[in-house]
């Protein structure tokens, strides 16, 4: 399956956000992603860097599993990894700023099945 491209991140960012269209989905990379920068925080202020690597492990631990369990869908990290990283800081910005609403109104405007025909479901009981 190949991937979608996009010329620009400003075009990349209405479908990274359709690809996260339910807020259950937003949330765990939320928790995922705060949860796993206060433990690596913790650590480096303990002097034990290794706990910097529980920023990805518990962030992407968390997050990805919600794309196949509550979005049905697979991470766009897989295709666009540096995009994808910078709209998980975009998208937690606006939700700590209490914008969660507009995430809502931004996955809207992507159209409609666009985002699951090029993603289609996976894992279990996904659609065919």
């Amino acid at each position: 399956m190949s991937e979608r491209t996009f010329p620009s991140y400003e075009e990349f960012w209405p479908y990274y956000v359709a690809m996260h269209s339910r807020a259950a989905t937003r949330w765990a990379h939320l928790a995922g992603t705060l949860t796993g920068l206060a433990v690596g925080v913790y650590g480096l202020a303990r002097g034990r860097p290794r706990y910097a690597a529980a920023l990805p492990l518990i962030g992407y631990g968390t997050a990805w599993p919600a794309h196949v369990l509550i979005e049905g869908n697979n991470p766009a990290t897989f295709g666009h990894p540096l995009w994808s990283l910078r709209g998980d800081a975009q998208m937690i910005g606006m939700m700590l700023a209490g914008r969660d609403r507009e995430l809502s109104r931004i996955a809207r405007t992507w159209p409609a099945g666009r985002a699951r025909e090029e993603h289609p479901p996976a894992g279990p009981g996904a659609a065919a």
